[in-house]
């Protein structure tokens, strides 16, 4: 039978790439379960919260804290987004990210996606979610790209 640990592992891998699961989600993970339908419902380590399993679509949805980890030590990860320096302050303080900052995108981005906005230099600068695909976004130029859900500076 699969753990509730081993289940998680294999979302993230399947959502981000393989073997990120086991990097992202070490041993000491803590799962909580919603109290209402019994399902996995948020990850946390050392009682700081990585990732959030919707119910929506069973896709996780990362913290600042799940993409830092993972921008350190899961650089093959499919999920980031490169933008322009000049619009990294903006990104960073929650604001979303258009198409024609974007820099680089991991080819397997799809609309609806998890995704991790990092700067020129790779530095985290918010985590959300694509409205276009890759091929889009390189293809239109204009509006937004991703919905950014979390900055690093929001206040």
């Amino acid at each position: 039978m699969e753990t509730a640990k081993q289940k998680v592992r294999c979302i993230a891998d399947y959502q981000f790439g393989k073997g990120t699961g086991a990097k992202l989600f070490p041993e000491d993970i803590e799962i909580q379960y919603s109290p209402r339908t019994g399902r996995i419902r948020y990850i946390n380590l050392y009682g700081e919260r990585l990732a959030t399993l919707r119910p929506t679509d069973g896709r996780l949805s990362l913290s600042i804290k799940a993409a830092q980890t993972m921008a350190e030590h899961i650089p093959e990860a499919k999920c980031f987004v490169t933008v322009q320096n000049a619009v990294a302050p903006y990104i960073a303080k929650g604001g979303d990210v258009f198409a024609v900052h974007v820099v680089a995108i991991n080819e397997e981005v799809g609309a609806k996606d998890e995704v991790i906005a990092v700067d020129e230099n790779r530095q985290v600068l918010a985590v959300g979610r694509t409205l276009l695909s890759s091929s889009e976004i390189h293809a239109f130029k204009i509006g937004v790209a991703v919905k950014t859900r979390h900055g690093i500076n929001k206040s």
